[in-house]
């Protein structure tokens, strides 16, 4: 097994400069799997804004103005402690998939391999052809086939590029305003538009230059590996026991016994690394490039069954497995994992059903004392916001003391209702008799009616003299 790959990257030649992947169109049952559950993923990202749930668009995160739908349940800044456990569960997940099988999540569900290996490289193939055909028409002059080539390429790519910018648009401003900006036109919409052509451009170069770069040079996840892999792992592994045998690889010659000469089963025919997307040779061991997307463990199996031989010298196997033959097991931490997993799903689980369907906020108006009143009454000024979860009107909703004896006077009406959806806030004063009072800082609870029925809580502070502890 060669060292020297450790030195460098296989996107970098020995002088420094860019070195093209030219990865041969890859074939076979992992990669017929990998194309369904790709087109699956895509058809969900693409679909996912214009779907809707009982009026909410399915996943929504509109920043600018904190809205925010996941699965179709509005959710508001109030709730973001929910997105942070959902992350921390997403990390968690991620980790414990590195842990018991490696990079699969790269390989298989990561929108930049997926858009890089079944969008732009299947069209790249459809029009320069494949491996051999795009290094001929790389070296090849400027001549009036290539210009084409590479202009109907290069369009497709900004098209694509511009269509994928629009559904993160989506994402991000909600489906319906950007249909609507696209019906208004883009010149009624320069505000928009402009960054719109930033993030095309941003995405084109993604996918026409910078392609596996970004799994190898920006992506912190390859680094993780070194933390999270072990030797139990599962991971895209060449057998080295079988491959090299005693006397190590060799050329493929017919009607010779290798196992007499002692070589392995590998012919060194360098198809694995001919169709590795980040140019890597997978018979160095687990490297920090690879991204588990099986492509070079089909081709192996092409190449065996060519010259009679088992598959699998390249599948998926921990490191144990090849060297011990000992079958993969659940390891001690990868049970820790999964319980601080299933724990963390049962704590978001179980806020999601506590979640309140209205949240409710009064305070004292900043910079106010009290206020004294005839008949020993104090009286404190509020403001109140009231946020509606839902997708219905909140109608003829009142506050009302909960802990003291006292009166709630609304600055305008006594009632009023919260629109679906929608923030409704305004002032309130809370006057109470000093003898109910037990000190110059009591805490209040305020009951929040819909009608006769109590639909929130909300506690506040009331200042009222010092002499009347």
């Amino acid at each position: 097994m060669e060292e020297n790959f450790r030195d460098s990257i296989g996107t970098i030649t020995q002088e420094g400069k860019r070195n093209w992947i030219f990865p041969k169109k890859p074939s076979g049952r992992y990669y017929d799997y990998r194309k369904y559950v790709s087109y699956f993923l895509l058809i969900f990202l693409i679909a996912a804004p214009f779907v809707k749930i009982n009026g909410h668009q399915f996943l929504l995160f509109n920043v600018l103005d904190r809205r925010f739908n996941i699965f179709g349940l509005p959710f508001w800044p109030q709730d973001f402690h929910l997105v942070v456990v959902s992350m921390i569960i997403g990390v968690i997940f991620i980790a414990l998939f590195t842990v018991a099988y490696g990079r699969i999540f790269c390989g298989w569900m990561c929108p930049q391999t997926i858009f890089l290996e079944m969008v732009f490289r299947r069209i790249e193939y459809w029009i320069d052809g494949d491996r051999g055909a795009q290094m001929r028409l790389a070296k090849a002059p400027w001549t009036g086939k290539k210009l084409r080539k590479r202009l109907l390429k290069w369009f497709i790519f900004f098209v694509i590029s511009f269509f994928i910018a629009n559904i993160f648009l989506a994402y991000l401003i909600g489906s319906d305003q950007l249909l609507a900006y696209i019906t208004d036109g883009p010149t009624a919409h320069m505000g928009t538009m402009i960054p719109l052509l930033i993030f095309t451009g941003v995405f084109y170069f993604i996918f026409a230059w910078f392609r596996e770069q970004v799994c190898i040079i920006a992506c912190p996840y390859g680094r993780l590996q070194g933390v999270l892999l072990d030797d139990k792992s599962i991971v895209v592994a060449y057998d080295h026991k079988r491959g090299e045998g005693e006397n190590g690889r060799k050329k493929f010659r017919k009607n010779e016994d290798r196992e007499v000469l002692g070589h392995g089963d590998c012919i060194d025919c360098l198809q694995c690394v001919n169709v590795c997307p980040t140019g890597i040779d997978i018979r160095n061991g687990t490297q920090l490039e690879c991204v588990n997307c099986t492509a070079c463990i089909d081709e192996c199996d092409h190449i065996m069954e060519s010259i009679d031989k088992p598959k699998g010298l390249i599948r998926y196997a921990s490191e144990d497995e090849i060297t011990n033959k000992n079958k993969f097991k659940f390891t001690a931490r990868m049970k820790g994992y999964t319980a601080v997993l299933v724990v963390l799903i049962g704590v978001l689980v179980g806020m999601l059903f506590m979640r309140n369907e209205i949240e409710a906020n009064v305070l004292r108006l900043p910079g106010q004392l009290y206020e004294r009143k005839a008949d020993n009454i104090i009286s404190n000024v509020y403001t109140y916001k009231l946020v509606n979860k839902t997708t219905k009107d909140i109608e003829n909703v009142s506050f009302k003391l909960m802990s003291h004896n006292g009166e709630i006077k609304m600055v305008s009406q006594d009632t009023f209702t919260v629109p679906a959806e929608e923030l409704a806030e305004g002032t309130l004063f809370i006057e109470i008799n000093a003898s109910a009072l037990n000190g110059d800082k009591d805490q209040l609870e305020i009951g929040v009616y819909s009608g006769e029925k109590l639909i929130e809580t909300t506690v506040t502070q009331f200042l009222a003299p010092r002499s009347y502890n």
